[in-house]
């Protein structure tokens, strides 16, 4: 059986640097940071104040105030995500096969907020169980899902990957395994995340994960840096339309790159830690560029997982090293959560969007908030330090890693 190419004809991006895929490059390339003082709450007590909010939205521009009630936060984003690739897309406007269109989507975590809204209303009642009806419905992960193929009537594959940070990623693959395999002409996918929240942050302060460092929350997520402390919560959105190349060729469809390949593996070793040598990494790199029929060489750009935590960046380096050999020295290497921040589940559809982009425009964004070498991560490498760089990006490869172990690379091309 031939596999049928798969090509990226939309993009849509709500992110904490930037509500529309050209502010979010913009952010992205002029080394923009997210972080800020949290607005969602009152963190004054917590141990981290700061995370990467998105800034001046509405969702009302977007969708019905009466609608809108209805859905948790990361369904609204996912909405507003998919809304802008959809758009960008123009899919819709050839009157497509919708029975052959899909969604899959990627979130860590769900409706966090909504959880717990309702949990905390119930404990101030006087123990009558009042529930919103809506309670369930805007809290289960796969309703982001749900909600983008009613909106435009996709009866396709539908439904959600969940796989911790790596969930996006994950849903990616999917899709692209799906329309490569010719069960769908184009798929709706990415990820959607809204953990900037009373349990979200004091469930990560409690693993001790997120950087403390909040007399600077715009310098806090330094991946690589010696004096790193942690990871900086985002949240946000990152939408991508998928299509069989054909199919898009045929309707005279914009076309940013071409979906090479993806990678999956375990690290069998930790809830929480990667493996120390960085096993889980390394392989997950190997089997995306066996997919993608590609050596290492090829490789010009890698999207990192980088988190900034002492243990991970420290792990993905060693892979990288282990994976590229001496063209590890020829890649530009860059982390955008030192930008985004970390929006978990939503991670790998951003940073997707970030290699696809890098690929479209020959620009690397860069690694911000780089100040003091770690003697423990080879600095020979060009991690893109502080500044954006110009060079030619005929490949890009993006890592994601989650929670339980979990490892995803996805690899993007230039079209020929």
């Amino acid at each position: 059986m031939e596999l049928k190419r798969v090509v990226v004809t939309g993009l849509g991006a709500l992110t904490p640097i930037g509500n529309t895929l050209e502010e979010y490059w913009n952010g992205l390339i002029s080394g923009k940071s997210g972080a800020a003082p949290i607005q969602q709450f009152d963190a004054s007590k917590f141990k981290t104040q700061f995370a990467c909010e998105i800034k001046n939205f509405n969702v009302n521009d977007f969708i019905d105030r009466k609608d809108a009630r209805k859905l948790d936060k990361f369904s609204q984003y996912a909405m507003v995500s998919a809304s802008e690739a959809m758009a960008d897309s123009q899919l819709m406007e050839s009157e497509p096969n919708t029975d052959r269109i899909g969604v899959i989507w990627g979130s860590g975590i769900g409706g966090l907020k909504s959880l717990e809204d309702e949990h905390t209303a119930f404990l101030e009642g006087d123990g009558t169980p009042k529930f919103n009806p809506f309670f369930i419905p805007k809290m289960i992960a796969d309703i982001a899902a749900g909600h983008i193929s009613i909106k435009y009537g996709l009866r396709g594959p539908n439904y959600v990957t969940v796989s911790a940070c790596a969930s996006a990623t994950n849903a990616i693959i999917d899709a692209y395994n799906l329309i490569r395999l010719g069960k769908a002409d184009a798929i709706v996918t990415g990820g959607s995340e809204a953990a900037v929240t009373v349990m979200g942050v004091g469930g990560f302060n409690g693993l001790r994960a997120l950087s403390m460092r909040n007399d600077s929350p715009e310098t806090a997520s330094r991946p690589f840096d010696k004096d790193r402390d942690g990871f900086v919560l985002g949240e946000g959105a990152g939408a991508l339309i998928l299509e069989d190349y054909d199919h898009a060729i045929k309707r005279g469809a914009k076309i940013y790159a071409e979906v090479a390949g993806g990678g999956m593996s375990s690290d069998a070793y930790h809830i929480t830690a990667p493996h120390p040598d960085g096993i889980g990494a390394r392989n997950v790199m190997i089997e995306a560029l066996k997919d993608a029929e590609l050596k290492p060489e090829d490789v010009d750009y890698v999207n990192v997982h980088g988190t900034s935590t002492p243990l991970g960046d420290i792990a993905e380096t060693k892979a990288i090293k282990h994976v590229f050999g001496e063209n590890a020295y020829n890649l530009n290497i860059s982390s955008t959560k030192s930008m985004t921040g970390h929006l978990l589940g939503a991670a790998g559809a951003i940073e997707a969007i970030a290699c696809i982009m890098a690929v479209k425009n020959d620009i690397v964004p860069p690694t911000i908030n780089h100040f003091t070498d770690d003697p423990e991560i080879d600095n020979k490498l060009n991690f893109t330090f502080n500044e954006a760089q110009k060079r030619t990006v005929n490949v890009a490869l993006s890592n994601t890693f989650g929670f339980g172990g979990h490892n995803t690379s996805a690899i993007f091309k230039k079209l020929k």
